[in-house]
């Protein structure tokens, strides 16, 4: 909870992926409140009322998925209204002539997604979901210390840097507000 708070306000991409492992690491752990609070959240050296506020945030998203259908895959709703944010800002981006440089961006990372979309299963998802899912898998692929091809990590750090842009004019929009 208290790194998605400091992360949801810092960079909104992060968050997501964040928040992707979240959902995972409470299917890692059953949906078992007790199991992410024994084995889990008693890890971090956090006081016990912090303990407490953790456990309950886990606890609504326990809840959450068991709702929502996602026990075993897929995003809760609220991830997915970001994703549609960040989606919807992306396009309001390439339509507006007054970000070139999110553009020429965008058209760089246009063959990693073409590509990433024709190797994958989700050919019908968007580009910021592709992208979104290549960091993402990339990012399980490294934590379970797997190889990463150069090609994967070339494309990787063009999509992150890409997704970073679009992080970054979202927290603009928020606190400024964008011109389209």
């Amino acid at each position: 909870m208290f790194i998605a708070q400091e992360l949801r306000k810092k960079n909104i991409a992060e968050y997501l992926l964040y928040m992707w492992q979240v959902e995972d690491t409470i299917r890692a752990f059953g949906c078992s409140l007790s199991r992410i609070r024994r084995e889990y959240v008693d890890r971090f050296d956090y006081t016990d009322e912090q303990k407490e506020e953790e456990v309950d945030w886990f606890g609504n998203l326990v809840t959450m998925m068991n709702q929502e259908g996602c026990r075993q895959s897929g995003h809760l709703q609220v991830n997915q209204v970001t994703l549609q944010l960040l989606t919807e800002l992306h396009q309001q981006l390439l339509e507006s002539p007054k970000y070139p440089f999110y553009n020429t961006a965008y058209y760089k990372v246009l063959p990693f997604i073409v590509e990433l979309r024709n190797r994958g299963a989700h050919k019908e998802e968007g580009e910021i979901e592709t992208c979104m899912n290549a960091l993402y898998g990339v990012m399980m692929l490294r934590l379970q210390q797997k190889p990463i091809t150069p090609n994967t990590e070339h494309a990787v750090k063009e999509i992150s840097t890409f997704i970073g842009m679009l992080s970054d004019y979202y927290k603009k929009d928020k606190e400024e507000g964008l011109e389209f």
